[in-house]
């Protein structure tokens, strides 16, 4: 019986790789995205490349009720669910205080309800299997607190925090948790969050979506609960740890000023 990924966010930057990877390891793919133009470029692509069967759901997950539809549709094509990739994500980036409620609240349902979500309502058929996987993608942002992107951070450590929690919960299933916690990447998120004006800072310091994509699944078939891809990150995730969080607070609103 061939087994079956789902990918949230699977149309862009670390998710694309995501699918390439897995279908290059034979894994059939069920690809979820707001963009259907581009999921279906790539699962033709993919399909090509690796023979491998590729099916797309275009839904925009900050909607209400649209992770029932997405269980509802992976019901329909397999009984053989065997990795869930909770990826999609985004930021919005300014002041609390200035930033539309509506425009906040819509990142929270993808960032934070869908991943929920998705877990519960997709465990069930995950336990059905002899090994099964989530990674969930949290962000270095996960590990303080980030003025200007205060909801994009703390929404990151809330999908940290559940990561390891249900790790340990179901530390004796089939099931596996594992959370990535990527620094910057060479995608759109600062384009998306309205930061083009860091795009020069972040060319700098940005790691290669396949690069973090590799990473997190080879964190994820090793059954590893926490990672953070790159040299620079571990050490970025390391100091906010242990260093007083007023300086590590000072240090993120300077390097986010708005």
């Amino acid at each position: 019986m061939q087994e079956y990924a789902l990918i949230t966010g699977a149309s862009k930057g670390i998710g694309r790789s995501f699918a390439r990877q897995l279908a290059a390891k034979k894994y059939n793919l069920l690809l979820v995205a707001r963009a259907e133009q581009e999921l279906q470029r790539l699962a033709e692509e993919l399909h090509n490349a690796h023979g491998v069967d590729v099916r797309y759901l275009t839904i925009d997950l900050s909607q209400s009720g649209s992770a029932a539809t997405v269980t509802n549709w992976c019901a329909e094509q397999t009984s053989s669910l065997s990795i869930l990739i909770n990826n999609a994500g985004y930021g919005v980036w300014g002041l609390f205080q200035d930033l539309a409620l509506k425009d906040q609240l819509s990142m929270l349902q993808v960032n934070i309800n869908a991943v929920v979500e998705l877990t519960h309502l997709l465990l069930p058929q995950l336990q059905q299997q002899k090994q099964a996987y989530i990674l969930n993608i949290a962000s270095t942002a996960a590990y303080q607190a980030v003025p200007t992107l205060a909801l994009y951070a703390a929404s990151k450590t809330f999908v940290l925090s559940f990561s390891r929690a249900l790790a340990y919960e179901l530390k004796d299933s089939p099931v596996s948790v594992t959370c990535l916690s990527p620094g910057p990447t060479a995608t759109n998120f600062a384009s998306r969050a309205g930061m083009d004006a860091l795009a020069e800072l972040a060319e700098k310091f940005n790691m290669q979506p396949d690069d973090v994509a590799r990473t997190g699944l080879n964190a994820m078939f090793k059954r590893k609960t926490e990672i953070v891809p790159g040299v620079l990150n571990k050490l970025s995730a390391f100091g906010a740890r242990h260093l007083p969080k007023k300086l590590i607070e000072a240090i993120s609103a300077g390097l986010y000023k708005h």
